[in-house]
This record gives C-alpha cells, sequence and structure tokens, in this order.
C-alpha cells in the first residue's frame, strides 16, 4: 500500500499563522499568534515536514518571516519546506544553508524560468520545489494576485525538463474551502510529467487522504498538505499520519 507524505501547513502573515479564503488576502482568519509554536505542536503530534508559506514574503517580493523558518528548522525536529518571497539564487542558498530542507518556487519560476533552471542545477533537485499556483488550469503568481497566460501542464514539463523532480499543485479554486481537492488535475500533472506530485487545497476530511493515497497508487503523486482541515478541527494531526499510511 502506498504511504503519502503529510504536509500540516503554516502560513505566516504579520507575524501570526493565518489561513486565507482561495489565496484572498482580504479574507483572512488568524489561528495562533506564533508560527513556531505551532510548529512545535505539529511536530510534537508526530509531523516530520511541516510547510511553511511567507503570504507577505509573496506579496512584497522579499524574505519577511526567515527569522521564524530558520528558528524552526534549527530548534525543532522536523524537515521544512518554505515558500514565498523567494526571488533570488541568495534567497535560496540563504534558507538552504540555515537548515531548510526544501525551497518552494512559485511566482519566480512563470517569470524566469532559466533563472530557477539554475537552481537546480546548483542545489540540486532534491532541495528545489516547483510550486504551480492554479486557476482553471492557468499558474497564478505574485501571491495568487496575477494569473498569468501559461498552463501549468506546460511550465511543469519545461522544468522537469531541467531537471526538477518536486511539484506542488494547488488548486486555487478549491484552497482554504474545506471542498476536497482537486485530484483531478493533480493526476493529469502527474501524468504529464512523471515527477512528484504534491497535493495542496481545499481538503476537508480523513476521506479526502484516502482518497489522494490511492490517487498515489498509479500515479507519482507523493504528499498532500494540511491547512484549514486541521486548524478547524476537521480531523486531528495524529488523524491524518494514521489515514496516510
Amino acid at each position: 500500500m502506498t504511504t503519502i507524505q503529510i504536509y500540516p501547513a503554516i502560513d505566516m502573515r504579520g507575524g501570526k499563522c493565518v489561513r486565507l479564503y482561495k489565496g484572498d488576502y482580504a479574507q483572512e482568519t488568524v489561528y495562533a499568534d506564533s508560527p513556531f509554536d505551532m510548529a512545535k505542536q505539529f511536530s510534537d503530534a508526530g509531523a516530520t515536514y511541516v510547510h511553511m508559506v511567507d503570504l507577505d514574503g509573496a506579496k512584497d517580493g522579499e524574505r519577511v518571516h526567515a527569522n521564524d523558518v530558520i528558528r524552526v528548522a534549527k530548534e525543532l525536529p522536523v524537515k521544512v519546506q518554505i515558500g514565498g518571497g523567494i526571488r533570488s539564487i541568495e534567497d535560496v542558498r540563504f534558507y538552504l544553508e540555515n537548515d531548510v530542507d526544501r525551497v518552494i518556487i512559485g511566482s519566480l519560476a512563470i517569470r524566469e524560468p532559466e533563472l530557477v533552471a539554475t537552481f537546480i542545477e546548483e542545489f540540486g533537485a532534491d532541495r528545489i520545489v516547483i510550486g504551480l499556483d492554479a486557476k482553471d488550469g492557468m499558474v497564478a503568481t505574485h501571491g495568487w494576485i496575477e494569473t498569468s497566460d501559461q498552463k501549468a501542464t506546460d511550465v511543469a514539463k519545461y522544468f522537469v525538463e531541467r531537471g526538477a523532480k518536486h511539484f506542488i499543485f494547488t488548486d486555487i479554486a478549491t484552497d482554504g474551502t474545506l471542498q476536497g481537492p482537486n485530484i483531478a488535475a493533480n493526476k493529469e500533472l502527474s501524468a504529464a510529467t512523471g515527477a512528484e506530485v504534491i497535493v495542496s487545497g481545499g481538503m476537508s476530511s480523513l476521506a479526502d487522504i484516502k482518497a489522494v493515497k490511492e490517487a498515489a497508487t498509479d500515479s507519482t503523486i507523493g504528499g498532500v498538505i494540511i491547512g484549514k482541515a486541521l486548524y478547524t478541527g476537521r480531523f486531528t494531526l495524529e488523524e491524518a499520519l494514521e489515514g496516510a499510511k
């Protein structure tokens, strides 16, 4: 039976742990005052990985919550992947040299794909994750504020040709809605690339985890990011981790 990786999500804005609805900065709920404390809760519950997003960084185009991220990476026994506000090779190096396991590249992958291809070459395919956030199959950038004219599958194919091995696919229409993930779109990306696809957006129940796990048996889907469902008590992280085995 296929085992999938569970990535509890910590979205940071204004120093706090928040969730947005469909990526809308005007529809924000604050769930905790400290990203570190939330990461510790997840770690204590058995998480081996945490998915951190610097929402302020994504919007402003610079690292805003780096201190929170590095504290988690250095002080807790969990691996960290971070996205948001990473715009240069210096940003990537900064995180990877400070115990962060993987860096997620989103907007920059659309704007400057050749530059991002050099990140994969420089740091290795296992340290760089390409984040594809899509509206109706088209990639959105800058904290989802802008939608590009590029199909997610086309962008993914480009990066696979340049060595990418890991993608996070977020369907913006389902993110933060608790309506279930868009498994069909994730399987499409998996089939188009043959690379690992991490499902993000819409997780609402343990049945959703089961559905992702079943999808993983005949695809390269490797994990799932869970945010709002954990924060609103739909299920516990312990239950999610058990369901993923």
